[in-house]
C-alpha cells in the first residue's frame, strides 16, 4: 500500500512539472493563454529621448520666420523634460515618464504644425529666397518624419514600457513580420528603426505600405503626417514651377 502511495505521489508531481513543447511549465503555458506575459523590463527610452534631442537641434536651424518662439526654444524645453521622464521610467513610474512623454513630443507636434503653415505663408509671400525656402522644407520635412516616428514608437502596444523584446503585441499596427511563422513572430519585436521606416514610408507615399495602421489613433496621426508632408511638397513644387515660369 505504502508503495502505491509513493508512486501516487510521484506521478502526480512528474504531472505538475510536466513541460510543454519542452521548454515551458503546464502552469506558465495556462498563464499565457489567459493573456499575461511573462514579468520581464520594457524597452529603454534612449532611443526616442535622442530623436526627440535631434528634432530639438534641428528645430533651432531654420529660419526665424517659420517660428513663433525663439529656435533654442524647442531644444531646451525638450532637454529640460527629458531628464525627469527618463528618471520615472528609470524608478518603474512607467505611467508619469509616459504622460511626460506624450507632454513633449504633443509640443514639439504643434511646433511642427505652425512652422509648417509659416512655411506655405511665406512661400505664398514670396519674400523668402529659393536657397532658404528649400533648406527649410527639408528641415522640416525630416522633423516630421523623426517627430510621427517618436509618436508610432510611444503609443505602440501601450508604450515602451509595456512592450517587451519578444512576443510582441499590437492593436496599433500590423508589421510583416507578425504574420510570419510562429516561431519568427514569437522571436520578434519592433526597434524604434521599424518606426521610423514606418514614418518614412508615411511621409514619401503618403500612405500605409508594408505596415498596416490598425487603430483609430495610429490613422489619425498616419493622416496627420502625410497632411504635413503634401503641404511640404507642394511648396517645394509651387516655387519650381514660380522659377521656371520667371525663367
Amino acid at each position: 500500500m505504502g508503495i502505491l502511495l509513493k508512486l501516487a505521489l510521484a506521478v502526480s508531481d512528474a504531472g505538475v512539472r510536466l513541460r510543454i513543447g519542452g521548454d515551458r511549465p503546464v502552469e506558465e503555458h495556462q498563464h499565457h493563454r489567459n493573456g499575461a506575459r511573462p514579468s520581464q523590463s520594457g524597452l529603454p527610452r534612449w532611443p526616442a529621448a535622442i530623436a526627440l534631442l535631434a528634432v530639438g537641434a534641428l528645430y533651432g536651424v531654420i529660419s526665424d520666420g517659420l517660428t513663433l518662439v525663439p529656435r533654442a526654444f524647442l531644444l531646451g524645453f525638450v532637454a529640460v523634460l527629458l531628464v525627469p521622464l527618463l528618471t520615472a521610467h528609470l524608478r518603474g513610474s512607467y505611467r508619469l515618464a509616459r504622460g511626460i512623454g506624450f507632454g513633449v513630443i504633443g509640443l514639439v507636434t504643434v511646433a511642427v504644425v505652425v512652422s509648417v503653415f509659416l512655411l506655405v505663408s511665406s512661400s505664398l509671400g514670396g519674400g523668402t529666397s529659393a536657397p532658404a525656402l528649400l533648406r527649410d522644407a527639408a528641415l522640416l520635412w525630416v522633423i516630421n518624419v523623426v517627430t510621427f516616428a517618436v509618436w508610432y514608437w510611444e503609443i505602440d502596444g501601450g508604450g515602451p514600457a509595456q512592450r517587451r523584446r519578444e512576443e510582441h503585441h499590437s492593436e496599433d499596427f500590423l508589421f510583416p513580420q507578425m504574420n510570419l511563422d510562429d516561431k519568427t513572430a514569437r522571436d520578434w519585436s519592433p526597434g524604434f528603426l521599424d518606426y521610423l521606416f514606418l514614418a518614412f514610408n508615411t511621409s514619401t507615399a503618403f500612405s500605409p505600405t508594408d505596415t498596416a495602421f490598425l487603430s483609430r489613433r495610429a490613422k489619425v496621426l498616419m493622416m496627420v503626417q502625410a497632411l504635413l508632408s503634401l503641404l511640404i511638397l507642394a511648396v517645394l513644387v509651387s516655387r519650381a514651377i514660380n522659377t521656371l515660369a520667371a525663367g
